[in-house]
């Protein structure tokens, strides 16, 4: 089959056959959320149209995730209403399922695979979701082809892990620019003639094991009360959905990037763009804002410097802020991708730089003047009041300031027991609390704060041994940190 898709974003996760008598093309969306710009809903719709079959879309989400709760079933559900109006306009089928008890899902994913002609996944490379399709594709009876959608770079176009973010970037702009011609389709529909599904396909017992009503998929706490998840870290404070995250995106275009390279380390101004929740649960691609990105800025791949010099300004020939702001989206965003789809151990300690385990194994026995439990600091209960304010801030809206995520993570090593100990603190805490967690980005930079993707620095210190140092009284001397202080106060 001629495929729209370029073959490096995929994989056959099985080694079945396609099913010609099938009753569908299934295709089976678990990270990239959205209907608009996703590769692995276009690879979908090539199937439809070679095989002449409707397409059926199953998003579920499941209950026995560790972190599950109400804050990341709700912004999931809200994105569901995105996808459920648009497969209809389309005609497409749509079975969004929240497990309401362990094994639902597979019960569903079973009885749709047995019916499907071929099955289009979401190729993600951490968390549980790995295992997810790996398990998945060996029960799947068809053909299972996996769609990295994740970046502007794909996963599998290098075979090395990337030590530092200047290695990465200019191994990216040597390599990247081939991969600038190849952007998903907007939308992925247009211009295609497909059979519609009908509603008949789907066995009564099917739709009663994946029921998902209007107050569930508004988010509603009195619908999420009924789903065994963890109902003591309540909604985010702000909402999810493809349209939300294309709103969040306008926003950031039209009054917040223009500061974004002076201000985005600055608490009391509002730079940052507050897209990163949107792509770790894929309701906005990669893909998409950066094509926003270049049409502010009139940029065409002509304008790239001939140089790979690895510096984090000048290659794109952009303005400023839009330099430090893709250097986010790209350099760093996907250098954690890099690590995580090369090296199942990136949530563990000894997966950081030897020279990292040295210097923290050196000072592992040094006092530490200021100790705290996990209780202690998930309840925001230090003498560290910028500390707490962050905290506060994770716990209360499910987001973090990104400069002070950094002073957060260095404070948890400080004060914890062991460097083994910060670690698992810091995943349990981000992972519980923050909308991104779960995510190569945010392992990036939990790690970060041990020595990954980092050098030696001097002097050599307590604690930290040769480990980049940093304190919140240094921050409150660079930044303004009065107003974040009222807004996050006890």
């Amino acid at each position: 089959m001629k495929s729209s898709v370029p073959e490096l974003r995929l994989r056959q996760a099985n080694l079945r056959q396609t099913r010609s008598d099938g009753e569908y093309v299934l295709y089976w969306m678990t990270t990239a959320r959205r209907t608009h710009g996703n590769y692995a809903l276009q690879r979908a719709v090539d199937w439809c149209e070679a095989l002449q079959k409707p397409l059926l879309v199953f998003e579920p989400i499941g209950c026995r995730g560790r972190w599950n709760s109400d804050r990341f079933h709700a912004f999931v559900l809200q994105g569901m209403r995105d996808q459920q109006a648009r497969l209809k306009e389309v005609g497409a089928g749509y079975l969004p399922s929240v497990e309401r008890m362990p094994g639902a899902a597979r019960v569903i994913f079973d009885e749709l695979t047995r019916r499907a002609c071929v099955v289009v996944a979401d190729d993600f490379p951490c968390y549980f979701l790995p295992q997810m399709l790996e398990a998945g594709a060996a029960r799947c009876p068809v053909r299972m082809e996996a769609v990295d959608g994740n970046g502007l770079f794909p996963m599998r176009g290098t075979d090395q892990v990337f030590p530092t973010a200047y290695a990465f970037r200019r191994f990216l702009q040597k390599n990247l620019p081939a991969h600038l011609g190849q952007f998903p389709k907007f939308d992925p529909f247009r211009g295609r003639d497909l059979p519609r599904f009908a509603e008949s396909l789907l066995p009564q017992s099917i739709r009663e094991l994946s029921t998902v009503d209007d107050l569930l998929l508004r988010g509603d706490p009195a619908a999420l009360a009924g789903i065994p998840i963890d109902h003591s870290v309540g909604p985010a404070a702000f909402p999810g959905g493809e349209a939300a995250g294309r709103k969040v995106l306008r926003t950031f275009l039209e009054s917040r990037l223009n500061r974004y390279a002076e201000h985005r380390n600055d608490p009391d101004q509002e730079a940052a763009s507050g897209l990163s929740p949107y792509l770790h649960f894929g309701h906005i691609g990669a893909h998409e804002i950066f094509v926003a990105i270049t049409q502010r800025e009139n940029w065409t791949p002509e304008r790239l410097a001939a140089k790979a010099s690895g510096s984090r300004e000048g290659w794109w020939m952009m303005s400023p802020e839009a330099e430090s702001f893709l250097d986010e989206l790209i350099t760093w965003r996907e250098l954690g991708f890099n690590m995580c789809s090369h090296r199942s151990d990136f949530d563990q300690y000894g997966s950081l730089p030897e020279w990292a385990r040295r210097t923290l194994q050196e000072h592992a026995g040094d006092p530490r003047p200021w100790r705290y439990s996990a209780d202690e600091l998930e309840g925001a209960e230090t003498h560290d009041e910028l500390w707490n304010a962050a905290q506060r801030q994770l716990v209360r809206e499910g987001r973090m300031h990104n400069y002070l995520r950094m002073l957060w993570g260095k404070k948890v090593l400080e004060w914890s027991a062991s460097p083994e100990e910060a670690v698992e603190t810091l995943i349990h805490l981000n992972n519980k609390y923050a909308v991104d967690g779960r995510n190569p980005n945010s392992y990036s930079g939990i790690f970060w704060v041990f020595g990954r993707y980092d050098r030696a620095w001097g002097p050599e210190r307590p604690i930290f041994g040769k480990i980049r140092y940093m304190s919140s009284e240094n921050t409150a001397r660079k930044l303004p940190v009065k107003g974040y202080l009222d807004r996050y106060g006890p």
